[in-house]
């Protein structure tokens, strides 16, 4: 790898190998801006995760062939009033002129046509709220449902004199929207404004804060541009995916910029000439630099292979930019350095022959007491990952999307109303396929006897074929764990139900329930069959680079552990400092593809220091010198790359804040404790049948 680097890394490291690389850079901005899009144009909030041959899908498709006048988007309009009742009369009103008014609702339930007698079937108890399902004309998306639910609920405030909220797969779409509509400068500037203090406080000097910032600005405007055309050519691309790779593009190329200009501020010791010293610099920074940008891009091309699209989706997104990234760190980076030269370190200009300061900082010290310590230091970083990494076993999951919205949202206070005022179960009631000659009647009765079922009603929906159409409502809260359960005994006992019922045939589950489930059963198969793909992957690509199996055996291990520990902390911190006890199922993949692929990073500066080192010095003296030398940049990289993460919890999007956390927490880990003290006593305590004098 290095060889091949070479011709490369020399020739940039030329005054006119600087000047092509920054010229070709800006090139290749004016050309993508004038002839692509943005990334962004074709930003979806949602979109559908399972695969096709989900039983879930598969059943909306038996709805959509046999019964295609009942398809659509329900939603649920809330009327409320807190300390009165609502008037059914000025309701009906406000309902009249919806559905006159407002296009592309293809059903309403018949409140207006109801006597006000038989309107009781949609008030609460106490007759201070009223509930009125309504559906949307099926193909419709969050950009459809916004204008229109905002029709709606203007007609309704002004008509009914109560507060109106719009709930229901429909209005959390469209609240999901408005979020990360609200959130996408937010992030960036975020990111951009904390990066940019991090660097001024931790290296004192303007431009060594500007230049990984001017690169990140560079590389970003390339990649946006770049998945702008994959969005052209019909990429689908999610607004959540997007947030994280602006998130992992700014993180990484500021990693890598702060591993080059710690070499180049060496190599500035030694030559005069700001060329030569970076020739020097990227000939050994240059192949761990590449090499670590590789794995993250492998660690992400290992999505393709999982069920849910969810996942599928950041693999080409995530590639894309790591390989940019990859070029940009060979090419861009060193060619900014080179164009501000010495400036790049005002006021701390290193000059030639100046001497290294000795190693009586605080990576000095640390580097000194894993070298005669190994034991101990390794011994009491491994209880720590252990006993942490012990709560894993308590995570739990939450399914229900509207638990991570801000309180304030439409669709949370809608949906928060029926939960008080009706059945929970009434928010998203499932839709049963039954194919067979059997009475619909005979198996709804059956149907009501299983757990969890509250009601099964079957519908007068005429099929063209023999099918019929059952609406099935869940005790509880249809996106809550108890009704997936149920659902899930269902499907397990379909036979057994069919025959107490009497009847022969198949059912078809379809409806939000049963996508949570199919969800909830392929994440389990996604997050095995990744972990270990990123496991084997990762162990041969660090066999390739480090020339060794025993080594790899240590860097992958360690940061698995690591992973393992920064997902048992997290849960628990994140439940105590902010009352969240239940997480997405999103978070432990992402977590440990990015904890994975980004701490192998700091495990191969570290390691290919050592090998650097080891040819010229004992075995303590190589692992002393390599944590002592690398300590301080790592560190930087590693509180920076952390207070990037964290970042996401400024998102108002549970998943991302919750992720981003433990991310933050993971990184933290690594930087300090396992690439610091766990690995370097690793080395010495299996490497030392290898040591010379």
């Amino acid at each position: 790898m290095k060889n091949m680097l070479k011709p490369l890394t020399d020739w940039v490291a030329t005054k006119k190998g600087m000047w092509i690389v920054l010229a070709s850079w800006l090139l290749v901005i004016v050309l993508l801006t004038a002839f692509a899009p943005a990334a962004r144009d074709y930003a979806a909030d949602a979109f559908e995760s399972l695969p096709n041959d989900a039983a879930s899908i598969e059943a909306a498709k038996k709805v959509e062939e046999y019964f295609p006048n009942d398809g659509g988007t329900p939603a649920i309009l809330v009327f409320n009033e807190d300390n009165k009742k609502v008037d059914d009369a000025e309701i009906a009103k406000a309902l009249a002129s919806i559905e006159k008014e407002v296009q592309g609702i293809t059903s309403m339930a018949p409140f207006v046509q109801l006597p006000p007698a038989a309107r009781a079937e949609f008030l609460s108890e106490d007759k201070s709220a009223a509930a009125i399902p309504i559906v949307f004309q099926q193909g419709f998306t969050s950009e459809d449902f916004e204008p229109r639910i905002e029709q709606i609920t203007e007609i309704a405030n002004e008509q009914s004199g109560s507060n109106v909220y719009v709930t229901g797969p429909a209005g959390i779409a469209t609240d999901t929207t408005a979020l990360f509509s609200r959130a996408d400068i937010v992030l960036l500037l975020s990111t951009v404004v904390l990066i940019l203090v991090l660097l001024i406080v931790i290296y004192r000097s303007p431009l060594l804060a500007f230049i990984p910032l001017l690169a990140s600005g560079i590389v970003y405007a390339v990649t946006d541009r770049i998945l702008g055309l994959y969005g052209a050519a019909g990429l689908e691309m999610s607004s959540q995916a997007l947030s994280i790779m602006t998130i992992l593009l700014f993180a990484a190329v500021t990693d890598y910029s702060l591993f080059v200009l710690a070499r180049f501020r060496e190599e500035l010791r030694h030559h005069e000439s700001k060329f030569a010293a970076m020739k020097w610099a990227m000939r050994e920074t240059g192949e761990p630099v590449f090499f670590s940008g590789g794995t993250v891009l492998a660690a992400m091309l290992v999505l393709f292979f999982a069920h849910i699209r969810d996942y599928q989706n950041f693999a080409p997104l995530f590639a894309t930019v790591m390989a940019v990234i990859m070029i940009a760190s060979v090419t861009l980076v060193p060619a900014l350095f080179q164009l501000f030269g010495r400036r790049s370190f005002w006021p701390k200009v290193p000059k030639v022959g100046e001497k290294e300061k000795k190693s009586n900082g605080l990576w000095g010290r640390v580097a000194r007491f894993v070298t005669t310590k190994p034991a101990l230091s390794g011994s009491l970083v491994l209880v720590f990952l252990l006993v942490s990494s012990l709560n894993v076993l308590n995570i739990k999951y939450e399914f229900d999307t509207l638990k991570s919205f801000p309180e304030d949202m439409p669709s949370l206070v809608g949906y928060n109303i029926i939960e008080e005022k009706f059945s929970a179960g009434d928010l998203s009631p499932a839709t049963i396929v039954y194919e067979g000659d059997g009475d619909p009647a005979l198996l709804a009765a059956e149907l009501e006897k299983q757990d969890g079922i509250l009601s099964v009603v079957p519908q007068m929906s005429e099929a063209s074929q023999n099918a019929h159409e059952l609406t099935m409502e869940f005790q509880a809260s249809p996106y809550s764990e108890e009704a997936l359960n149920a659902l899930s005994d269902m499907r397990q006992n379909e036979q057994d139900i069919l025959d107490k019922a009497g009847v022969e045939g198949q059912l078809f589950f379809a409806g939000e329930t049963a996508e949570k489930l199919d969800d909830r059963e392929l994440n389990d198969r996604d997050l095995l069959l990744i972990v270990v793909l990123e496991i084997v992957l990762l162990f041969v690509l660090l066999i390739v680079l480090t020339r060794s199996w025993k080594m790899p055996l240590y860097m992958v291990g360690t940061i698995v552990l690591s992973f393992l520990s920064a997902l048992g902390l997290g849960l628990f911190l994140t439940n105590t400092l902010f009352g969240i006890d239940a997480i997405s199922t999103r978070v432990p993949l992402y977590s440990f593809v990015f904890l994975v692929a980004l701490g192998i990073d700091y495990n191969i500066i570290l390691v290919s220091r050592y090998m650097e080192e080891r040819k010229k010095h004992s075995l303590k003296e190589a692992v002393e010198r390599a944590v002592a030398k690398t300590g301080g940049v790592i560190s930087s990289a590693g509180i920076i790359l952390a207070a990037t993460f964290a970042v996401l919890m400024t998102q108002p999007i549970e998943v991302l804040f919750v992720f981003g956390f433990i991310v933050a927490v993971g990184i933290l880990i690594d930087t300090f404790f396992v690439r610091g003290l766990l690995l370097p006593a690793l080395i010495l305590f299996f490497e030392k049948e290898k040591s010379r004098p």
